[in-house]
């Protein structure tokens, strides 16, 4: 090829590549993977998100209803709530929440509300008489918003009564109240949320529901039995998963 021609080939070359559409869409993908594959992991996050809320909300109402159910059964007396059948109640949750290590990520809080007499009262009283937690999040962002003794309810004194809460127990506007002479076992779950692809599309952040189940049977409520062989109290002083 000579120099003069050089030049003539050189253009028809671009002429020629300007037109060339053969890796067209491989260039157009691209271009678009990046924001694609951002798109579909943020409908991910959003997913995975909707369902954690629906699996706590599901296990907050699990909790509330077996709380209100367990205890020893007699035809002849009111029915006993013992520790190791609220210590039953907190595992099963545990176990329903093991997939997104809820005991480890959260905190969940059981709490006795009931409207009764107790025999050192001279009329009934509503009152938090017992609280039992599990989770290793020690932070007062996931504390219930009340907080009792770890000996309260474990005796039938005075000493061991709870706190009153004459207005109920609860958020503002959503306050809940035991019916007369009968009790609500009342549930708070909080738990962290952990990004599937990290912090760079969503931030952790906190989940917390609240469940409240009427107690079913005709309960016991002057304490928490722990008859021999005792079982150990899951008191909210304790931090366990």
């Amino acid at each position: 090829m000579t120099e003069l021609t050089r030049p003539k080939h050189a253009r028809r070359s671009l002429r020629s590549l300007a037109g060339n559409r053969s890796g067209l869409a491989m260039l157009e993908f691209a271009f678009a993977l990046p924001l694609v594959m951002g798109v579909g992991a943020y409908g991910m996050e959003t997913a995975n998100l909707a369902l954690l809320n629906l699996r706590i909300s599901q296990i907050a109402l699990n909790l509330a209803d077996n709380a209100s159910r367990v205890g020893v059964y007699s035809s002849l007396q009111s029915q006993q709530l013992r520790e190791v059948d609220v210590n039953d109640v907190l595992q099963a949750a545990r176990y329903q929440g093991a997939s997104i290590n809820l005991t480890t990520n959260g905190r969940i809080v059981l709490s006795s509300l009931e409207n009764v007499q107790q025999s050192y009262d001279t009329a009934p009283v509503q009152r938090i008489h017992w609280q039992r937690c599990i989770g290793l999040k020690n932070d007062p962002l996931y504390a219930s918003a009340y907080t009792t003794s770890t000996s309260d309810g474990t005796t039938a004194t005075v000493g061991d009564d709870g706190i009153a809460v004459p207005s109920g127990i609860g958020e503002a506007g959503t306050m809940i109240n035991a019916p007369a002479d009968s009790g609500v076992m009342y549930v708070e779950i909080s738990y962290l949320t952990r990004p599937l692809f990290g912090t760079w599309l969503t931030s952790p952040a906190r989940i917390h529901y609240i469940a409240s189940f009427i107690v079913r049977d005709r309960r016991d409520f002057t304490q928490i039995y722990n008859p021999s062989p005792s079982a150990t109290r899951s008191t909210c002083n304790l931090y366990t998963s």
